[in-house]
């Protein structure tokens, strides 16, 4: 037992809804439960936290098993920001894809500052697509080239 609670690595007894509250408590989005559901499995890696019962924080790292993880979807609940919760999410996908050449991390901007104190630099060539463009660049997600 963590002083935040109880942690767990598997999604076997997760209620979907709850993840779902979750994120958009966060607030990192509308993601509904079926499309976590899909993300979460799929990812080689995964943290969910509970205090007293409630889901309070969550983290997932997709990754091959050998040359790249992808550190994504870090939420944690208001209530629990700034008490460490979050470090101790982000640092338990990073130890547990180690094993990887590099660990890439996409963060929610205004957040980079607290990746960096846990090693994260920023990645300058990094460039993607997003399915709604203009949202994107309106959140500060994308910048024009």
């Amino acid at each position: 037992m963590s002083i935040f609670g109880s942690w767990s690595n598997h999604t076997s007894d997760l209620d979907w809804s709850e993840l779902e509250t979750l994120y958009r408590l966060t607030p990192l989005g509308n993601k509904n439960a079926e499309m976590l559901k899909t993300v979460f499995e799929n990812s080689r890696f995964k943290w969910l936290v509970r205090d007293q019962g409630r889901l309070v924080a969550a983290g997932r790292a997709l990754a091959d098993g050998a040359d790249c993880s992808y550190i994504c979807d870090v939420a944690v609940l208001p209530a629990y920001q700034g008490t460490g919760l979050g470090k101790e999410v982000v640092s338990r996908l990073v130890e547990d894809s180690r094993q990887h050449k590099k660990i890439i991390l996409y963060s929610v901007p205004g957040k980079e500052g607290f990746y960096r104190k846990l090693g994260f630099l920023r990645l300058l060539t990094a460039m993607a697509i997003f399915q709604d463009r203009d949202a994107a660049i309106q959140r500060g997600h994308l910048g024009e080239v």
